[in-house]
Protein backbone atom coordinates (compact mmCIF):
# COMPACT_ATOMS: atom_id res chain seq x y z
CA UNK A 1 0.00 0.00 0.00
CA UNK A 2 1.13 3.61 -1.43
CA UNK A 3 1.70 5.82 2.07
CA UNK A 4 -0.24 9.09 1.67
CA UNK A 5 3.18 11.26 1.85
CA UNK A 6 5.48 13.69 0.00
CA UNK A 7 9.12 13.51 1.04
CA UNK A 8 9.82 17.28 1.57
CA UNK A 9 12.92 18.06 -0.23
CA UNK A 10 15.83 20.18 0.72
CA UNK A 11 16.89 23.67 -0.65
CA UNK A 12 19.66 24.76 -2.50
CA UNK A 13 21.57 27.67 -1.51
CA UNK A 14 20.15 29.91 -4.23
CA UNK A 15 16.51 28.41 -3.33
CA UNK A 16 17.50 29.65 -0.09
CA UNK A 17 18.58 33.05 -1.50
CA UNK A 18 15.45 33.50 -3.30
CA UNK A 19 13.36 32.82 -0.47
CA UNK A 20 15.21 34.90 1.98
CA UNK A 21 14.83 38.23 -0.51
CA UNK A 22 11.21 37.59 -1.53
CA UNK A 23 10.02 36.89 2.58
CA UNK A 24 12.05 40.05 3.36
CA UNK A 25 10.78 42.28 0.10
CA UNK A 26 7.38 41.07 1.91
CA UNK A 27 7.81 41.11 5.33
CA UNK A 28 11.07 42.81 6.50
CA UNK A 29 11.63 39.68 8.13
CA UNK A 30 15.21 38.60 7.75
CA UNK A 31 16.53 34.38 7.20
CA UNK A 32 19.64 34.04 6.69
CA UNK A 33 21.00 30.82 4.75
CA UNK A 34 21.03 29.33 8.62
CA UNK A 35 17.44 29.14 8.33
CA UNK A 36 16.71 26.43 5.62
CA UNK A 37 15.05 24.64 8.41
CA UNK A 38 12.53 27.18 9.15
CA UNK A 39 11.88 27.11 5.41
CA UNK A 40 10.79 23.46 5.01
CA UNK A 41 8.97 23.14 8.45
CA UNK A 42 6.78 25.86 8.05
CA UNK A 43 6.00 25.73 4.60
CA UNK A 44 6.21 22.07 4.07
CA UNK A 45 2.47 22.00 4.07
CA UNK A 46 1.98 25.00 1.86
CA UNK A 47 4.71 22.95 -0.84
CA UNK A 48 2.16 19.26 -0.71
CA UNK A 49 -0.95 21.85 -0.37
CA UNK A 50 0.24 23.69 -3.94
CA UNK A 51 1.70 20.22 -5.52
CA UNK A 52 4.78 22.00 -5.94
CA UNK A 53 7.91 19.43 -6.58
CA UNK A 54 10.34 22.47 -6.20
CA UNK A 55 10.90 25.16 -3.53
CA UNK A 56 11.14 27.47 -6.83
CA UNK A 57 8.12 26.16 -7.83
CA UNK A 58 6.17 27.66 -4.68
CA UNK A 59 7.81 30.45 -4.57
CA UNK A 60 6.91 31.23 -8.36
CA UNK A 61 3.13 30.28 -7.34
CA UNK A 62 3.40 32.36 -4.73
CA UNK A 63 4.53 35.50 -6.59
CA UNK A 64 2.25 34.83 -9.54
CA UNK A 65 -0.66 34.24 -7.67
CA UNK A 66 -3.12 37.10 -8.39
CA UNK A 67 -5.26 36.75 -5.22
CA UNK A 68 -2.71 37.24 -3.10
CA UNK A 69 -3.76 34.28 -0.68
CA UNK A 70 -0.41 31.72 -1.10
CA UNK A 71 1.31 35.14 -0.16
CA UNK A 72 -0.72 35.69 2.48
CA UNK A 73 -0.37 31.82 3.79
CA UNK A 74 3.07 32.21 3.54
CA UNK A 75 3.44 35.54 5.64
CA UNK A 76 1.00 33.38 8.07
CA UNK A 77 3.77 30.85 8.26
CA UNK A 78 6.47 32.70 8.79
CA UNK A 79 5.77 35.22 11.21
CA UNK A 80 6.35 34.41 14.70
CA UNK A 81 3.76 34.53 16.65
CA UNK A 82 5.18 33.58 20.34
CA UNK A 83 3.27 35.65 22.70
CA UNK A 84 1.45 35.53 25.98
CA UNK A 85 -0.59 37.85 28.60
CA UNK A 86 1.43 40.21 30.54
CA UNK A 87 4.45 38.68 28.60
CA UNK A 88 7.56 40.40 30.72
CA UNK A 89 6.02 42.38 33.49
CA UNK A 90 8.46 44.84 33.81
CA UNK A 91 6.93 46.90 30.54
CA UNK A 92 3.50 46.54 32.57
CA UNK A 93 4.59 48.05 35.77
CA UNK A 94 6.43 50.94 33.89
CA UNK A 95 2.58 51.78 32.67
CA UNK A 96 1.20 51.45 35.69
CA UNK A 97 3.69 53.05 38.10
CA UNK A 98 5.15 55.75 35.63
CA UNK A 99 3.98 56.29 31.58
CA UNK A 100 0.04 56.30 32.43
CA UNK A 101 0.31 58.51 35.92
CA UNK A 102 2.31 61.25 33.77
CA UNK A 103 0.38 60.92 31.04
CA UNK A 104 -2.93 61.86 32.76
CA UNK A 105 -1.34 64.25 34.40
CA UNK A 106 0.03 66.42 30.88
CA UNK A 107 -3.27 65.76 29.62
CA UNK A 108 -5.29 67.05 32.82
CA UNK A 109 -2.67 70.39 32.50
CA UNK A 110 -3.89 71.01 28.77
CA UNK A 111 -7.38 70.94 29.79
CA UNK A 112 -9.06 68.27 28.36
CA UNK A 113 -12.23 67.01 30.13
CA UNK A 114 -12.06 63.32 28.96
CA UNK A 115 -8.60 62.55 28.81
CA UNK A 116 -7.23 60.66 25.22
CA UNK A 117 -4.96 57.68 25.96
CA UNK A 118 -3.53 56.20 22.60
CA UNK A 119 -1.66 53.13 22.78
CA UNK A 120 -0.08 51.20 19.88
CA UNK A 121 1.00 47.35 20.03
CA UNK A 122 3.27 46.95 16.79
CA UNK A 123 3.49 43.33 15.63
CA UNK A 124 0.40 42.36 18.13
CA UNK A 125 0.09 38.46 17.37
CA UNK A 126 -3.15 37.48 18.53
CA UNK A 127 -4.00 40.43 20.74
CA UNK A 128 -2.46 39.42 24.29
CA UNK A 129 -0.36 42.56 24.18
CA UNK A 130 -3.26 44.88 23.74
CA UNK A 131 -5.79 43.31 25.98
CA UNK A 132 -3.28 43.08 28.77
CA UNK A 133 -2.69 47.08 28.44
CA UNK A 134 -6.68 47.07 28.57
CA UNK A 135 -6.89 45.36 31.60
CA UNK A 136 -4.42 47.02 33.16
CA UNK A 137 -5.93 50.45 32.09
CA UNK A 138 -8.97 49.01 34.26
CA UNK A 139 -7.81 48.19 37.15
CA UNK A 140 -5.64 51.28 37.46
CA UNK A 141 -8.14 53.91 36.84
CA UNK A 142 -11.55 51.87 38.05
CA UNK A 143 -14.27 54.22 36.09
CA UNK A 144 -12.74 54.15 32.03
CA UNK A 145 -15.59 57.39 31.85
CA UNK A 146 -13.52 60.08 32.02
CA UNK A 147 -11.49 58.28 29.65
CA UNK A 148 -11.23 58.32 25.35
CA UNK A 149 -9.29 54.83 25.51
CA UNK A 150 -7.70 53.63 22.29
CA UNK A 151 -5.69 50.31 22.23
CA UNK A 152 -4.45 49.54 18.61
CA UNK A 153 -2.44 45.91 17.38
CA UNK A 154 -1.01 45.24 14.34
CA UNK A 155 0.17 42.21 12.46
CA UNK A 156 1.45 41.47 9.24
CA UNK A 157 -0.38 37.70 9.97
CA UNK A 158 -4.31 38.44 9.21
CA UNK A 159 -4.61 35.22 10.78
CA UNK A 160 -2.88 36.36 14.01
CA UNK A 161 -5.79 39.56 13.22
CA UNK A 162 -8.16 37.23 13.07
CA UNK A 163 -8.37 35.78 16.33
CA UNK A 164 -7.70 39.28 18.53
CA UNK A 165 -10.37 41.15 16.71
CA UNK A 166 -12.49 38.03 17.98
CA UNK A 167 -11.37 38.26 21.28
CA UNK A 168 -11.29 34.52 22.03
CA UNK A 169 -8.13 32.15 23.32
CA UNK A 170 -7.82 28.60 24.31
CA UNK A 171 -7.92 27.83 28.42
CA UNK A 172 -3.80 27.22 27.55
CA UNK A 173 -3.18 30.43 26.27
CA UNK A 174 -5.15 31.90 29.28
CA UNK A 175 -3.17 29.87 31.94
CA UNK A 176 -0.05 31.79 30.54
CA UNK A 177 -0.39 35.08 32.64
CA UNK A 178 -3.56 35.24 33.80
CA UNK A 179 -5.01 34.68 37.32
CA UNK A 180 -8.15 33.26 38.04
CA UNK A 181 -9.33 36.44 39.43
CA UNK A 182 -8.48 38.22 36.00
CA UNK A 183 -10.02 35.57 33.67
CA UNK A 184 -13.24 35.81 35.72
CA UNK A 185 -13.50 39.54 35.68
CA UNK A 186 -12.54 40.35 32.26
CA UNK A 187 -13.38 37.18 29.98
CA UNK A 188 -16.66 35.39 29.42
CA UNK A 189 -16.22 31.27 29.22
CA UNK A 190 -17.12 29.37 26.38
CA UNK A 191 -17.46 25.87 25.56
CA UNK A 192 -14.24 26.05 24.33
CA UNK A 193 -11.67 28.60 25.71
CA UNK A 194 -12.86 32.23 26.97
CA UNK A 195 -13.51 35.18 25.14
CA UNK A 196 -12.81 39.12 26.32
CA UNK A 197 -16.08 40.70 27.67
CA UNK A 198 -17.56 43.30 24.98
CA UNK A 199 -16.79 46.27 27.36
CA UNK A 200 -13.17 45.49 27.07
CA UNK A 201 -12.65 44.18 23.34
CA UNK A 202 -14.39 47.50 22.43
CA UNK A 203 -11.58 49.41 23.63
CA UNK A 204 -9.58 47.82 21.45
CA UNK A 205 -9.15 48.20 17.19
CA UNK A 206 -6.77 45.62 15.18
CA UNK A 207 -5.43 46.22 11.54
CA UNK A 208 -3.52 43.88 9.34
CA UNK A 209 -0.35 45.82 8.56
CA UNK A 210 3.21 45.91 7.39
CA UNK A 211 5.31 48.20 9.73
CA UNK A 212 7.91 48.80 7.00
CA UNK A 213 4.93 50.34 5.05
CA UNK A 214 4.27 53.89 5.09
CA UNK A 215 1.00 54.23 5.62
CA UNK A 216 1.54 54.51 10.25
CA UNK A 217 -0.10 57.56 11.61
CA UNK A 218 1.50 60.41 12.26
CA UNK A 219 1.42 62.25 15.81
CA UNK A 220 -1.29 60.15 17.13
CA UNK A 221 -0.10 57.51 19.88
CA UNK A 222 0.88 57.97 23.33
CA UNK A 223 3.04 54.85 24.07
CA UNK A 224 4.33 52.29 21.69
CA UNK A 225 4.89 49.09 22.50
CA UNK A 226 7.49 47.08 19.85
CA UNK A 227 8.78 44.10 22.10
CA UNK A 228 10.89 41.67 20.39
CA UNK A 229 9.95 42.58 16.90
CA UNK A 230 13.47 44.28 15.59
CA UNK A 231 15.28 41.62 16.38
CA UNK A 232 13.86 39.82 13.21
CA UNK A 233 15.35 42.65 10.79
CA UNK A 234 18.58 43.38 9.25
CA UNK A 235 20.12 46.90 10.47
CA UNK A 236 19.19 48.99 7.87
CA UNK A 237 15.57 47.98 7.94
CA UNK A 238 15.32 48.47 11.87
CA UNK A 239 16.19 52.14 11.27
CA UNK A 240 13.49 52.79 9.02
CA UNK A 241 11.41 51.09 11.88
CA UNK A 242 11.90 53.26 14.90
CA UNK A 243 12.22 56.63 12.32
CA UNK A 244 8.42 55.38 11.84
CA UNK A 245 7.63 54.68 15.42
CA UNK A 246 9.12 57.93 15.98
CA UNK A 247 6.77 59.52 13.86
CA UNK A 248 3.87 58.06 14.97
CA UNK A 249 4.82 59.31 18.93
CA UNK A 250 3.20 62.49 20.24
CA UNK A 251 5.26 64.76 21.62
CA UNK A 252 6.66 63.15 24.99
CA UNK A 253 5.09 59.49 23.64
CA UNK A 254 7.07 56.67 25.18
CA UNK A 255 8.35 53.81 23.38
CA UNK A 256 8.84 50.21 24.74
CA UNK A 257 10.95 47.83 23.27
CA UNK A 258 11.70 44.16 24.64
CA UNK A 259 14.22 43.71 27.82
CA UNK A 260 17.16 42.47 25.48
CA UNK A 261 16.83 45.11 22.82
CA UNK A 262 18.48 48.64 22.57
CA UNK A 263 17.63 51.28 19.74
CA UNK A 264 21.22 53.30 20.05
CA UNK A 265 22.24 54.01 17.27
CA UNK A 266 18.98 53.47 15.47
CA UNK A 267 17.29 56.85 16.12
CA UNK A 268 18.49 60.07 17.23
CA UNK A 269 14.88 61.76 18.21
CA UNK A 270 14.12 59.49 20.87
CA UNK A 271 15.89 59.48 24.05
CA UNK A 272 16.33 57.07 26.78
CA UNK A 273 14.57 57.12 30.56
CA UNK A 274 14.80 55.13 33.33
CA UNK A 275 12.10 54.08 35.66
CA UNK A 276 13.73 51.89 38.07
CA UNK A 277 15.17 48.66 36.34
CA UNK A 278 13.78 49.64 33.17
CA UNK A 279 14.76 51.44 30.21
CA UNK A 280 12.06 52.92 28.12
CA UNK A 281 12.59 55.63 24.96
CA UNK A 282 11.00 59.19 25.16
CA UNK A 283 9.83 61.54 22.44
CA UNK A 284 11.25 65.12 23.25
CA UNK A 285 9.07 68.50 22.01
CA UNK A 286 12.12 69.05 20.32
CA UNK A 287 11.54 66.39 18.01
CA UNK A 288 7.48 66.67 17.60
CA UNK A 289 7.94 68.80 14.15
CA UNK A 290 10.42 66.28 13.00
CA UNK A 291 9.54 64.38 9.47
CA UNK A 292 6.61 66.90 8.46
CA UNK A 293 4.12 64.66 6.37
CA UNK A 294 1.92 66.05 3.60
CA UNK A 295 -2.06 67.06 3.91
CA UNK A 296 -2.57 64.19 1.45
CA UNK A 297 0.02 61.65 3.39
CA UNK A 298 -2.06 62.41 6.58
CA UNK A 299 -5.27 61.73 5.43
CA UNK A 300 -3.75 58.42 4.00
CA UNK A 301 -2.43 58.19 8.23
CA UNK A 302 -5.60 59.14 9.79
CA UNK A 303 -7.83 57.09 7.58
CA UNK A 304 -5.95 54.02 7.80
CA UNK A 305 -6.06 54.07 12.07
CA UNK A 306 -9.05 55.69 12.21
CA UNK A 307 -9.79 56.13 16.29
CA UNK A 308 -13.71 55.64 15.99
CA UNK A 309 -12.93 52.35 14.24
CA UNK A 310 -12.51 50.91 17.09
CA UNK A 311 -15.45 48.89 17.35
CA UNK A 312 -14.14 47.41 14.40
CA UNK A 313 -13.13 44.40 16.93
CA UNK A 314 -16.64 43.92 17.83
CA UNK A 315 -17.86 40.64 15.84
Amino acid sequence: MALNTVTIPGLTSVEMLHWSQYIQQISGIHLDSTKTYLIQTRLGSLLRKTKSTTWSELLSKIRNDVTGQLRNELINSIATNETSFFRDIAPFELLKNKLIPDLIDRRAKEGYKRIPIRIFSAACSTGQEVYSAIILLKELLGDLNGYDILVTGVDISDRAISQASKGIFSSMEVARGLSPDRLSRFFNALPKGYKVKDEYRSLANFKKANLLAPILPFNEYDIVFCRNVAIYFEAETRRKLFQGICNMLKSEGSLIVGSTETIAMMNDTLNAAYHHNTVYYQKSDAHVSAGIHSASKQNQFNTFFQPNQKHNSIV
